[in-house]
């Protein structure tokens, strides 16, 4: 189901856009209330979830960073996950304006339940600049977007077992080029490669693209560290979350447009694993780069 939206491109006239209604709920999740200077809050869709998705307290995070900047693009993001998210509650986000350079700035933002910390997150923002240096990996080559599969229709056949996450909108189109990482297989490489969209035709505000970036991506890094080992999500003695995530943004890009989520996850150890992630443009420019640790240990498992 989509809603219309009157959007305007900047030098053109405005035009009706189908915007799915689960991407239109994200960005007004995103659209966070400034409640006091350098405190926002924010809520958390009406789910059946245990804790907030950690993709949407980064994502709200690093617009509650955003809104302090002026003149300046994010080009990295460092965070930590402290403790689980209460989704009953709102969410409140206080910043700390670090340092207004000329070329940088630099934010710190608290995410605050309970009177507690839940989320820690350090971006830095950088005026627009041409640089002297310019070079990238190349893209690897996988067959286009079009031509895969949607993930509803991947998972049709488990229709039931997935319950109510099967029927819930999603504001980010899917498509997974080879095997669905948590569909075991025995010795499948720690790969994973998909294309990425936003459901839908956004407004053109760098900021938004890039909260939803970090929406997204933290959708599958996860399962790539799972990938070659012989566990799901809901097995009842499994237990993992997300610990840390960075980011880096590269080059301009639109969420709205395909983009290639190449990942991998080199190293398991200790009860961490690591997981890297590129963000690839259709032309093959490379837009987004980051890293993620997870802990992955078993609920019977000593801590000394």
């Amino acid at each position: 189901m989509a809603t219309s939206r009157l959007l305007a491109r900047a030098g053109e006239p405005a035009t009706m856009e189908r915007v799915s209604d689960a991407l239109d709920f994200l960005v007004k999740l995103l659209d966070l209330e400034a409640i006091e200077v350098n405190i926002f809050r924010g809520t958390s869709p009406d789910e059946q979830r245990q804790r907030v998705f950690g993709g949407q307290v980064a994502a709200q995070a690093l617009m509650a960073a955003g809104r302090t900047v002026e003149r300046a693009l994010v080009h990295s993001l460092h965070s930590y996950f402290l403790r689980p998210g209460d989704p009953s509650i709102p969410i409140l986000y206080e910043v700390d304006r670090i340092r207004d350079g000329r070329s940088f700035a630099t934010r710190r933002v608290v995410a605050i339940q309970h009177g507690k910390a839940i989320f820690n997150l350090q971006a830095s923002f950088q005026a627009r600049e041409e640089g002297a240096f310019v070079h990238q990996l190349p893209m690897p080559d996988v067959p286009p977007p079009e031509s895969l599969a949607t993930l509803y229709e991947r998972l049709e056949p488990y229709r039931e077992q997935l319950g109510e996450w099967f029927s819930r909108p999603h504001p980010i189109d899917q498509r997974h080029v080879g095997d669905l990482p948590w569909m075991h297989h025995e010795g499948k490489e720690p790969v994973q490669r998909l294309w990425i969209r936003a459901d839908g035709q956004l407004p053109d505000d760098p900021l938004l693209h890039a909260c939803i970036a970090a929406y997204a991506s933290d959708m599958s890094l996860f399962d790539t560290m799972l990938a070659p080992h012989d566990v799901r999500w809901n097995d009842a003695d499994f237990m993992g979350a997300s610990l840390d995530h960075c980011m880096w943004f590269h080059r301009p890009f639109r969420i709205d447009e395909w983009l290639l989520y190449d990942m991998d996850s080199p190293n398991a150890y200790g009860s961490r694993g690591l997981a890297r992630g590129f963000l690839f443009t259709r032309s093959g420019e490379l837009v987004v780069s980051m890293v993620q640790e997870g802990l992955m240990r078993y609920k019977d498992h000593q801590v000394h």
